[in-house]
C-alpha cells in the first residue's frame, strides 16, 4: 500500500461516498474502486460496506481509518520535522479554495510565495465554501480561504482580503450609466445569480428585507459563468468587485456601486485552531497578510 491509497480511503471512509470521493481526489470513480479494492486484498479483510447503494465503513475500516489517520499525520509531522531542522521552509501546503478566489486573488500571493520558499510545493484544491470548512476541518488541506463570516470554534481565522458586492452589467446597459444605483433599481432586470453560497444568501436577505420581487433569468455556479452571461446580455448580475477588475479594464463589463446597501465579500484564510503549523505554513500567512495589505491583526481568532 502507499500514502495515496491511504488518502484515497480516509476521503471515501469519511465521505461515505466514492462518487464525492472521486470528485475530491480529482479521479474517476472506477480508479476510486480499484484503490479500495487493492487495499482490501493486502490487508485480507472488507472494510467498506457497500450493500444496500449505502457505503459505511466495516469493523476492519474502522480499524484500518484510525491507523491511517495517525500514519498520515506522522508522515505530514516527519516532514515537517525535518524541515525545521533545515531552519528553511519545505515540504508542501494544500490550500482550498473557490473559483473566483484561485483566479483573483491568490495568484500574486502565490507567485510571491515561490519566489521567497522555492522547496515549498503548493497545491490548490477548488471548491465551495462549505466543502472547503469540511477539508479544513477534517485536516484534508492546511488552510481555506472563503469568504467571511465563520463561525466555528474549533478554525482560527486571519483576514487577507476586504472586498464587497457590485452590480455588474454589458457596458451600453442602462445602468451603467450611472456610477451608483440602489438594490431596486437593480432589481427591475432579469439578474443572473449564483446558485448557492454566502452572495447567493446574502443576496435573498435583501430582497427579502426590501419586499422586493426579482426576476432570476439564470442560476450558475461558476463566478466566471455568470460574469460571462451577464457580458452578453442575459441580465445584471452581483459579484465582489475584485472579480471583475480585469473585465472593467477591457470593457467588457461594467460595475456599479450599490448605493444603499454595503454587503461585504472580505476573504479570510482558516485553518485548525488545535493545528500546529509547520514554519511553511507560518510563512505562507505572513506572506498572504503582506501581500493583500491587510493587518493580520484585523482578523479574528
Amino acid at each position: 500500500m502507499d500514502f495515496d491509497q491511504l488518502e484515497t480511503f480516509i476521503s471515501v471512509a469519511r465521505l461515505l461516498s466514492f462518487s464525492r470521493a472521486a470528485d475530491k481526489r480529482f479521479r474517476t470513480q472506477p480508479a476510486i474502486s480499484s484503490q479500495i479494492r487493492l487495499l482490501e486484498e493486502e490487508v485480507g479483510a472488507r472494510l467498506l460496506d457497500r450493500s444496500g447503494g449505502k457505503v459505511s465503513l466495516t469493523a476492519s475500516g474502522k480499524v484500518f481509518l484510525k491507523f491511517s489517520e495517525e500514519l498520515l499525520e506522522s508522515r505530514k509531522a516527519m516532514l515537517a520535522g525535518i524541515a525545521e531542522t533545515e531552519r528553511v521552509p519545505r515540504g508542501e501546503i494544500v490550500v482550498g479554495a473557490n473559483e473566483g478566489t484561485c483566479l483573483h486573488i491568490l495568484p500574486e500571493v502565490f507567485a510571491e510565495f515561490k519566489k521567497q520558499y522555492p522547496d515549498v510545493n503548493i497545491s490548490i484544491t477548488r471548491s465551495d465554501y462549505a466543502r472547503i470548512l469540511e477539508w479544513v476541518i477534517d485536516n484534508s488541506v492546511d488552510f481555506g480561504v472563503v469568504s467571511l463570516p465563520v463561525d466555528d470554534a474549533r478554525l482560527t481565522v486571519k483576514l487577507i482580503h476586504r472586498d464587497e458586492l457590485v452590480i455588474i452589467a454589458p457596458p451600453q446597459h442602462p445602468l451603467a450609466k450611472k456610477q451608483s444605483a440602489t438594490v431596486a433599481e437593480a432589481a427591475k432586470f432579469p439578474l443572473v445569480v449564483p446558485k448557492g453560497g454566502h452572495t447567493r444568501d446574502a443576496l435573498e436577505n435583501l430582497f427579502f428585507e426590501r419586499k422586493l420581487k426579482p426576476r432570476y433569468t439564470m442560476e450558475l455556479d461558476s463566478s466566471e459563468l455568470l460574469k460571462r452571461f451577464v457580458a452578453a446580455g442575459a441580465g445584471v448580475g452581483f459579484i465582489a468587485r475584485s472579480n471583475v477588475l480585469e473585465d472593467v479594464r477591457a470593457n467588457s463589463l461594467a460595475t456599479i456601486t450599490i448605493s444603499d446597501a454595503t454587503i461585504r465579500r472580505d476573504l479570510a484564510l482558516v485553518f485548525r485552531t488545535d493545528k500546529s503549523l509547520s514554519r511553511a505554513a507560518l510563512a505562507f500567512i505572513d506572506v498572504a497578510v503582506r501581500i493583500k495589505g491587510v493587518d493580520a491583526a484585523a482578523g479574528k481568532s
